[in-house]
């Protein structure tokens, strides 16, 4: 009776019996039996004995041989003698702008090339220029895995980061723009801005917070209380739990070079929103601001897929240089209002005369840290000098290892 091969004992009688029945004739009940054996066997040893995938540089030169080509002939394919000499010698890896060509101009097939098995091409992102990544510092930083010539391969390392993100066209779309938003530096590199991004997208989907994001939870009494953490030692860390349990992100990624950023604000797919802040500026005037303005920015400004990311450098507001935009404007008075109500704010003393101790007994009536309040004096009067002492330097990075 013929039943499924399980064991290599059923295996090897199965073979036997094969070889017994090698000369059946055709339309016998033996030639039946043949067929079906043989059957058995492939689905067998498909199971236990898979063939492994053909190498890619064998797959080339077999290629070669079936067309009559020679290594000139496919330096189109691959880029210079010395590289086709290479990849022929294992001396260098195909890169996935090879691995296309070849497959595209050759006829090899795609998993043969990129050596697994259902193996596909992802998705070409046109126009991006893979080299133009900072990937030394996204290395260093273990954002992504270091690679022999790095730069060759940029593609499909880069690739694989951008899939982590999930977000690939809209962060794109966003960045990738004629001209730089308001408070986006005109030199940032956008290769450098992108990366950041993607990496402060990957890290809150890494990381998801315990409690799902409300629609209008953040409102101005909202702001407000999370001004109010400002006057605890510990406050950054308070603020970054509070955030989370309403849901919302607050992620310190320190700046990449040339990006000139402070902070930035976007949406996940679920609607959560997610704050990431550099702390380039180690003061806490600079951080509380920069945090009530992002978040006055998810407050107004965002809406659920539209794919918009706000950057600011706070470097250029009140700047000549910064372009007027209205978001931004409603943006920096929603901060500063739930930091220093104006209606207190304008009738203090501290405006008229900026004392210590002025300074302290507002923070002491409102409840805010008096970096806060000398921040603000310092920009409404473009004097950086004054009450340097009391802008809290250094006293934000220490409660974020994540800075160090």
């Amino acid at each position: 009776m013929i039943r499924l091969i399980k064991t290599k004992k059923d295996y090897d009688l199965a073979l036997s019996r094969i070889d017994k029945l090698m000369d059946a004739k055709q339309g016998t009940l033996e030639a039946d039996e043949l067929e079906l054996l043989a059957a058995l066997v492939e689905m067998y040893e498909e199971e236990h004995y898979p063939m492994d995938m053909p190498d890619p540089v064998e797959a080339i030169r077999f290629r070669m041989d079936q067309l009559g080509l020679n290594q000139q002939d496919i330096v189109p394919f691959i880029g210079s003698r010395s590289k086709v000499s290479e990849i022929l010698n294992r001396k260098r890896t195909l890169n996935l702008a090879m691995i296309r060509s070849l497959h595209k101009r050759l006829g090899i097939p795609a998993d043969i090339l990129l050596g697994g098995t259902g193996a596909k091409f992802p998705d070409e992102v046109s126009g991006l220029q893979w080299k133009r990544f900072p990937l030394a510092e996204m290395v260093k930083r273990g954002w992504i895995k270091k690679k022999n010539d790095i730069k060759n391969h940029a593609e499909e390392v880069l690739q694989a980061f951008i899939k982590n993100a999930n977000r690939q066209k809209l962060v794109s779309d966003a960045l990738f723009r004629k001209s730089a938003g308001p408070r986006e530096n005109s030199k940032t590199d956008h290769y450098a801005l992108y990366a950041w991004c993607l990496r402060l997208i990957t890290l809150a989907r890494e990381n998801p917070l315990p409690t799902k994001y409300k629609a209008d939870t953040i409102n101005e009494d909202f702001l407000h209380e999370v001004a109010r953490l400002s006057y605890f030692d510990n406050g950054p860390l308070l603020a970054k739990e509070y955030l989370a349990k309403h849901g919302i992100y607050l992620i310190v990624l320190p700046h990449l070079q040339k990006t000139y950023l402070d902070g930035a604000t976007l949406l996940l797919d679920d609607g959560s929103p997610v704050i990431g802040l550099t702390l380039r500026y180690d003061r806490l005037d600079n951080f509380w601001f920069s945090l009530l303005h992002e978040l006055a920015h998810a407050m107004k400004h965002l809406s659920q897929n539209s794919g918009e990311i706000f950057i600011d450098d706070f470097d250029l507001r009140g700047h000549e240089t910064e372009v007027a935009d209205q978001r931004e404007t409603e943006a920096d008075e929603l901060a500063k209002n739930a930091m220093i109500p104006e209606n207190i704010w304008e009738n203090d003393l501290v405006r008229q005369k900026a004392t210590v101790s002025n300074l302290i007994a507002l923070s002491k009536k409102i409840k805010i840290h008096p970096a806060i309040i000398a921040g603000r004096i310092r920009f409404e009067k473009k004097n950086y000098k004054l009450l340097s002492k009391y802008v809290g330097n250094r006293e934000v990075r220490k409660h974020f290892k994540e800075a160090l």
